[in-house]
């Protein structure tokens, strides 16, 4: 689990290094280099799409799925965008819409930091809209390994459904183990709705954000 979060950080500060050396100059291509970026964030979000259209036990969980089980995915978008508010309060240098999106992420780290640093270059510039993005792609990392490790503490003082709402848009991946580890098979259904409605939610929610 940790082995893949690692390789991404790893192939984002590669890329930052190409990008700074001069060794990926994606100017050097002209528009159709501006606009690739924002094609393979096309190809990201398709593929999201197949997955979790093409995943066997979906029909079921929907036919499943009362209003009930939906108050978790719920709250915990509300308490994400709530906190990431009071951070934006805070911390000074950016803007309450810029830590919303960042927010936003819900722990999908790869397309959020993706997202965020193509929709805010058009309005704060490359060098901010990279920024952005650098950042959006480090708070969500730490979420979800902030998870992955701190899922005993978190059953263990606030309960079952602590982790799953911790682990955001991962809940039905990468920290889907740790939470039917600790928080018991009896979660399962719990954590893959909160997950993928978190999931589902990424993109409508950055983009609302990086338009103000």
């Amino acid at each position: 689990m940790m082995k893949g979060t690692v390789f991404t950080v790893a192939v984002f500060v590669l890329g930052c290094i190409a990008g700074w050396s001069g060794l990926a100059d994606m100017e050097m291509f002209g528009d159709a280099g501006r606009d690739l970026p924002m094609y393979l964030l096309y190809i990201l979000m398709f593929l999201v799409g197949i997955s979790v259209g093409s995943n066997p036990d979906l029909k079921k969980i929907v036919k499943s799925v009362s209003p009930k089980i939906l108050l978790l995915p719920l709250v915990t978008v509300l308490g994400t965008l709530a906190f990431s508010a009071l951070a934006g309060i805070l911390i000074a240098g950016y803007g309450l819409a810029d830590s919303l999106a960042i927010g936003s992420g819900m722990g999908y780290y790869s397309l959020s930091s993706v997202l965020i640093g193509q929709l805010k270059e058009a309005s704060a510039g490359a060098q901010l809209a990279a920024e952005l993005g650098t950042v959006a792609l480090l708070t969500n990392i730490f979420r979800e390994m902030f998870t992955l490790v701190g899922a005993p503490l978190l059953c263990r003082w606030f309960g079952p459904f602590a982790p799953i709402a911790s682990a955001g848009a991962t809940a039905f991946d990468v920290c889907f183990p740790v939470i039917v580890r600790y928080s018991g098979d009896r979660m399962l259904p719990y954590a893959i709705v909160s997950g993928v409605v978190c999931d589902m939610s990424v993109p409508f929610l950055v983009s609302f954000f990086c338009s103000f």
